[in-house]
């Protein structure tokens, strides 16, 4: 997945620390312009940013799965030092399904961004 943002050196900053702790590492740009970043594990380079492409709409959102209850925390408490806003601080949400975790920070483009664990019932 890819998504366009406004800024590149803002965002990058704000991916890299917010999905560390979900495993997730900066990889490289994938162009000679370097206009872009990519995020993942080695030889998974699953989700990008790039200046490519417009920012897209408002309220867009981005789940990513988290390992356990502690990378969710992880992840809201690095996203919101790294700028992002909160917008849903890490808790259960029984409202989405049984063992459902997670948080949800918008990101300075305004994408709803969220760390998710579902527990094993």
């Amino acid at each position: 997945m890819s998504i366009g943002v406004s800024d590149l050196a803002r965002s990058r900053e704000f991916y890299r620390r917010a999905l560390a702790p979900l495993g997730f590492q900066e990889l490289e740009p994938w162009s000679e312009g370097a206009r872009e970043m990519s995020y993942g594990v080695v030889g998974a380079d699953d989700f990008a940013i790039s200046l490519e492409y417009p920012v897209g709409p408002a309220g867009a959102h981005i789940a990513f799965a988290a390992e356990s209850q502690e990378d969710v925390d992880a992840f809201h408490r690095e996203a919101l030092a790294a700028g992002g806003r909160d917008n849903g601080a890490p808790g259960p949400r029984p409202e989405y399904s049984e063992g459902y975790y997670g948080a949800f920070v918008l990101d300075p483009d305004g994408y709803n961004v969220e760390a998710v664990y579902h527990a094993d019932d």
